[in-house]
């Protein structure tokens, strides 16, 4: 198995693990290196008061796109968690389906520089609904592990 389809691999083994984005229904879609996409359909449990998907949901899904991003820059037996992430909301979370899209900026030894673009997707057109910047942590000897 190649290196790349062997980091694929362990992000959506590591996806899979999360009961967060299960109870979210959330999915993973496109993995390479330094970039990784998580959707989601907004449904009853995912809105707030006035029918928006939660920007609690929205930084979720977005944190996790950032962190899985970070991950696929890393050799196997580390890991990443979140030091810390900004998001700005530009736009309501409404639409067939919300995508988040994390890629990395600048990796480090310790370090990870990433940036998610979220998206609302309504008829096949996206419009972009939030922006995170995030700094993951490289954790040693914690394989698969990330927000």
């Amino acid at each position: 198995m190649s290196d790349d389809a062997a980091g694929e691999q362990r992000i959506r083994s590591s996806f899979a693990k999360q009961g967060h984005m299960t109870a979210l229904a959330a999915t993973i879609g496109p993995i390479s290196r330094g970039s990784v996409e998580i959707a989601l359909r907004p449904s009853a449990a995912t809105s707030q008061q006035h029918g928006f998907v939660h920007g609690g949901i929205v930084s979720a899904i977005a944190d996790t796109a950032a962190g899985y991003a970070a991950l696929s820059v890393m050799p196997p037996g580390t890991g990443v968690l979140t030091v810390e992430f900004k998001i700005n909301f530009v736009a309501p979370a409404t639409g067939d389906r919300i995508i988040a899209r994390g890629r990395v900026v600048k990796a480090g030894r310790t370090l990870v520089l990433t940036q998610t673009d979220v998206f609302a997707e309504t008829a096949g057109k996206e419009k972009l609904i939030a922006l995170l910047t995030g700094t993951m942590m490289v954790v040693l000897d914690r394989e698969g592990v990330s927000d």
